[in-house]
């Protein structure tokens, strides 16, 4: 776990919020910084150099690589017995966090539409785009920029998102956005049928019946979130997202060629490459309380990107992605998890107290994003 010490740069509070007031009235989010031309990033965007110098280093061990686990035997394309594909499964989750999955059943067409209309959303004219900002928690469908601006303890994120938060069922889809609607049902149809095979799987390698964590009804809700990384002038000031790890209990992330993510894994930040018509899942915090520390929710992070060249580094922007989070359907909202009863023995007492997720997803936003964990809050 990462200490956050001090994330943002010294920032007067009443200069913070007049650049947050100022940034939000634009409605325009962090693209439209970019686009108005400017040389340098408003001070909120700043980390302070002893946070993003107090990081753990870049992994430069060879041997180190993101695992990648075929699905086909599961989707009919073949691949390696399902017993051994759960063993995969089983080391990843608990070694690792996250590993990358092809062969998954999510047609790659479906992938790169969501990609592209994802990129037209974000770089519509402003007049459309602007429609759609808000910094409402409460709404269903919202453009807008990094949820915790208002936090004064720490920066904001080089990053803008369009969230969709489908809740117990399909949104309508008069209230999606015309030009990713189509792209965000579809994707979002197939994605839930993957979650469904990856918690049977995952629920195999725990060594319970395969429809356990399904029937838990833990991972009912979805939100999709598609983020667009715009080109930062100063990528060596910020970050596009803050280390972290998800408050929920699964994430499968679609990411494009640009790069820019990374795990930590060991103490060293490894990048995860592209891999062309993979999808990315990553254990939520919530997962690791209930499988009492067997899986772990690991922190990943967001760099910026740069324009190129020596200064900026080699990768160029924007990046875009599209993670889809899924957690409790509303009626168990207020239900408590805790470890699972059937992994627990003497020897393997529980670590953690049950919580509910209305409960860890609060403390979660009240602290902000600032490079620290929430599970602590309920080790016992």
């Amino acid at each position: 776990m990462l200490s956050s010490n001090r994330t943002c740069c010294i920032l007067d509070y009443e200069e913070r919020a007049k650049e947050v007031e100022e940034f939000t009235k634009t409605k325009l989010g962090v693209k439209g910084l970019v686009d108005s031309g400017i040389q340098k990033i408003p001070k909120f965007f700043i980390f302070s150099q002893d946070f993003l110098n107090n990081s753990p280093t870049k992994s430069t061990v060879n041997d180190l690589k993101v695992p990648v686990i075929d699905l086909g035997a599961i989707f009919g394309g073949g691949g390696r017995p399902r017993a051994e594909l759960v063993n995969q499964i089983r080391v990843a989750a608990e070694t690792w966090g996250f590993f990358q999955m092809v062969n998954h059943g999510v047609p790659k067409k479906v992938m790169d539409d969501l990609m592209m209309s994802t990129r037209k959303f974000h770089e519509q004219n402003k007049e459309e785009k602007m429609k759609w900002y808000s910094q409402d928690v409460s709404k269903l469908i919202r453009f807008y920029s990094y949820g915790y601006l208002h936090n004064i303890s720490a920066p904001a994120n080089w990053r803008d998102s369009l969230a969709c938060n489908f809740q117990d069922s399909d949104l309508q889809q008069q209230i999606l956005p015309q030009l990713c609607r189509d792209e965000i049902i579809e994707y979002t149809k197939c994605v839930e049928e993957l979650k469904e095979k990856i918690c049977e799987l995952l629920s195999e390698a725990l060594g319970l019946r395969s429809e356990y964590l399904s029937e838990m009804e833990c991972m009912k809700c979805r939100s999709l979130f598609s983020h667009y990384y715009p080109i930062c002038p100063q990528p060596q000031l910020t970050l596009g997202t803050t280390n972290h790890s998800d408050p929920y209990f699964l994430t499968i992330l679609l990411q494009d060629n640009v790069g820019g993510l990374q795990f930590l894994h060991n103490n060293h930040w490894l990048d995860v490459p592209h891999l062309d018509g993979a999808l990315l899942a990553n254990i939520g915090d919530l997962m690791q309380i209930i499988t009492n520390g067997r899986f772990k929710s690991v922190e990943h992070r967001v760099l910026a990107a740069g324009g190129g060249g020596p200064e900026n580094g080699p990768r160029t922007g924007p990046r875009i992605s599209a993670a889809c989070f899924f957690y409790p359907s509303i009626p168990n909202i207020a239900k408590p998890y805790g470890p699972i009863k059937e992994l627990l023995s003497h020897t393997n007492p529980p670590l953690y107290k049950e919580v509910h997720f209305k409960e860890y997803t609060t403390l979660y936003v009240s602290k902000g994003l600032d490079g620290t964990s929430a599970i602590p809050h309920f080790q016992l």
